[in-house]
């Protein structure tokens, strides 16, 4: 197993650690200023049990089948014209870079807790089998031996354990019980190569250089990641999941 951040090998030693622990989360609202093009109001699924309350972004409740069509009326056509990507990919590509990003996570964002009866908020509307890994989702709480036992490519981003499992990183949770997880979710890669930090940073990259994100290109899934994700999501007629999915990597030409 290697952990991609630091290139080295990693040697699986004795587990440690509680099998099958629950800690409940309580809810926290996180209030956060939006840059992107279209910036008002958006209030994104919740994260680990948080409500992600994120202002001045558009208004993109995921519990809605018909937001996509509402959006792109509020907005119109015109607004987005621009735009070289298009649903589906079009012609776009883009070029994935290796980011040195840092070993800490910067203070402004908020660990989740483990809560093993997790659901992703609006997960069930979400339309299409592309998706379904996110409605599945529940995360589980096991020690070192059982993740090792279980899983061949275990990765540390920020060091935090993260397992691969069929085109996603989900959060090994138990690995390390001190680990720290700024989002509580699958985050699609188009391959192993490519660890959780790297491929959310490269989103933030490209989420940039098209103008929907206007915060540090560090890694991490954090609130305004998350809402310009939507922003970017609602434009291409795609689910404002807010999350790291398959559809929106192919769509913005990193698949």
């Amino acid at each position: 197993m290697t952990t991609q951040q630091t290139g080295k090998g990693y040697k699986a030693g004795p587990g440690g650690g509680p099998h099958n622990r629950t800690l409940q989360q309580s809810s926290t609202l996180i209030n956060y200023q939006g840059t992107g093009k279209a910036a008002k109001k958006w209030q994104g699924p919740v994260t680990g049990g948080n409500q992600t309350n994120v202002s001045d972004q558009t208004n993109l409740p995921a519990v809605q089948s018909n937001t996509n069509a509402a959006y792109k009326t509020k907005l119109g056509k015109a607004k987005f014209s621009s735009q070289t990507n298009v649903t589906g990919g079009g012609n776009f590509k883009f070029q994935k870079k290796h980011f040195n990003l840092s070993n800490k996570p910067s203070g402004k964002y908020q660990a989740v807790k483990f809560n093993q009866s997790y659901k992703i908020a609006g997960a069930n509307n979400w339309k299409g089998s592309k998706y379904q890994v996110f409605v599945n989702y529940q995360p589980q709480w096991h020690d070192q031996w059982w993740w090792r036992s279980h899983h061949n490519r275990i990765v540390f981003v920020f060091g935090a354990p993260y397992y691969w499992d069929t085109g996603y990183w989900y959060p090994a949770w138990g690995y390390d019980p001190g680990a720290n997880y700024y989002y509580d979710g699958p985050i699609y890669a188009s391959n192993p190569e490519m660890d959780p930090g790297q491929v959310v940073a490269n989103v933030q990259s490209a989420l940039q250089e098209q103008g929907y994100y206007q915060g540090e290109v560090d890694g991490i899934l954090g609130p305004q990641t998350r809402a310009a994700l939507a922003e970017y999501q609602s434009a291409q007629g795609l689910e404002p999941t807010g999350t790291v999915d398959e559809p929106t990597l192919e769509t913005l030409g990193m698949v």
